[in-house]
C-alpha cells in the first residue's frame, strides 16, 4: 500500500476533506445571505423612487437572484458534508458544475460572437437609457460608467435622442443634448456644469472632441478589458477558481462516501456457514408470541446451540 492510498484511508483525510468543504460552503452562504440583504435593501429602496417604467435593469434584482443562488447552493453544500449525505453532495456537486459551464460558455460565446452580443448590449443599454430619469439605480451606474471609462450612450452619444427629454424634438433645456456625465473635465475637481452637453446632439464628432465622449460605453468597456488583460484575466480567476475549488472538494468528498458505504455494504461469503434454517429445525424455546431473539444471530438451529448460550436469551415469554 503507497503513502498516498494509505493517506485517503486514513481517518485525518477523511475529517480534513468534511470541514474543509463544510467551512467552504458556510463561507460562501454567509457572503450569499449579505448579498441577498443588500439586495432587499436595494430593492426595498427602488419600490419607493421607482415609476411604473422604470424597472428595467435594476441592480436590485440582480442583487437578489446571485444572493438566493448562492445561499441556496451553498447551504445544500454545508448540510451534506456536515451529514454526509451523499444526495446533497450530489445536487450540490451538479448545481455548481452546470453554473460552472454556463459561465465558461458566456465568456466563449462573447469572445466569439462579439458583434452580435454588442448589439445586444447596445439594445438594453438603449432601453435603459429611455428610462434614464425613471430608474434611479440604472441612472447611477451609467453615470458612473461614464465617467469612469470617458464614454458617452451604448453605442455613441446619439443613443441619448432616445430619451425624452435629452431628444431634439423636445422643447426642455435638456433637448438635443447629453448629461454632464458625458462632458469632458479639463481640471481634476473643478465645478461640473450640469449644462455642458447643451445641444450637442446637433453637431458632428469633430466638433465635439473637447466638449464630450463621443466614444460608446460598449466599445470603451470593450477596449479596457483588452488593454488590461492582466485585470481582465484576474476577474475571471476570482470567478472561477472559487467554483473549481468547491467542485474538487465535493468530488473527493463524495468518492470517499462512497468508499465508505461500499465497505460497510461488503460482505464476505467465504466468511458465512451454511445452516439449516428451516422452521422444524430452529429452536423457538422461550420465544412466545414476542419471538424476541435469543441472540444477536437470530434464532439457531437446536443442534448448534452451546450450553453457554443457554442464558443468552434477550426476553422470554411464558407459553
Amino acid at each position: 500500500m503507497t503513502k498516498e492510498t494509505k493517506w485517503k484511508d486514513s481517518l485525518f483525510y477523511y475529517y480534513c476533506i468534511k470541514f474543509a468543504l463544510s467551512a467552504y460552503a458556510t463561507l460562501f452562504s454567509i457572503i450569499g445571505l449579505v448579498i441577498l440583504c443588500i439586495g432587499i435593501y436595494a430593492e426595498v429602496e427602488r419600490q419607493k423612487h421607482k415609476t411604473l417604467e422604470g424597472i428595467f435593469l435594476a441592480p436590485a434584482v440582480i442583487l437578489l437572484l446571485l444572493g438566493i443562488t448562492m445561499f441556496v447552493v451553498s447551504f445544500i453544500g454545508t448540510v451534506g458534508s456536515l451529514r454526509d449525505n451523499r444526495t446533497l453532495l450530489k445536487m450540490f456537486f451538479w448545481v455548481l458544475l452546470v453554473i460552472f459551464i454556463t459561465e465558461i460558455l458566456l465568456i466563449f460565446i462573447e469572445i466569439i460572437f462579439e458583434n452580435k452580443m454588442n448589439t445586444v448590449f447596445h439594445s438594453n443599454i438603449q432601453e435603459g437609457i429611455r428610462h434614464y430619469y425613471d430608474d434611479l439605480d440604472f441612472k447611477n451606474i451609467l453615470d458612473f460608467v461614464q465617467e469612469k471609462f470617458s464614454c458617452c450612450g451604448g453605442d455613441e452619444y446619439r443613443d441619448w435622442n432616445v430619451n425624452q427629454y435629452h431628444s431634439c424634438n423636445n422643447s426642455g433645456p435638456l433637448a438635443c443634448g447629453v448629461p454632464y456625465t458625458c462632458c469632458i473635465r479639463k481640471v481634476p475637481g473643478e465645478v461640473v456644469n450640469t449644462l455642458c452637453g447643451y445641444k450637442t446632439l446637433e453637431k458632428e464628432r469633430l466638433e465635439l472632441v473637447d466638449i464630450i465622449h463621443v466614444r460608446g460605453c460598449i466599445h470603451a468597456i470593450g477596449l479596457w478589458f483588452k488593454d488590461n488583460f492582466e485585470a481582465t484575466f484576474g476577474i475571471v480567476l476570482s470567478l472561477l477558481v472559487p467554483q473549481v475549488i468547491g467542485l474538487v472538494m465535493a468530488w473527493l468528498y463524495w468518492q470517499k462516501l462512497n468508499e465508505i458505504y461500499s465497505k460497510e455494504d461488503t460482505v464476505d461469503f467465504r466468511r458465512l456457514e451454511v445452516r439449516d434454517f428451516s422452521f422444524n429445525a430452529v429452536d423457538l424455546t422461550g420465544a412466545g408470541w414476542c419471538w424476541c431473539l435469543p441472540r444477536e444471530g437470530g434464532y439457531v438451529p437446536i443442534n448448534v446451540v452451546d450450553d453457554e448460550d443457554d442464558g443468552d436469551t434477550i426476553c422470554q415469554s411464558k407459553v
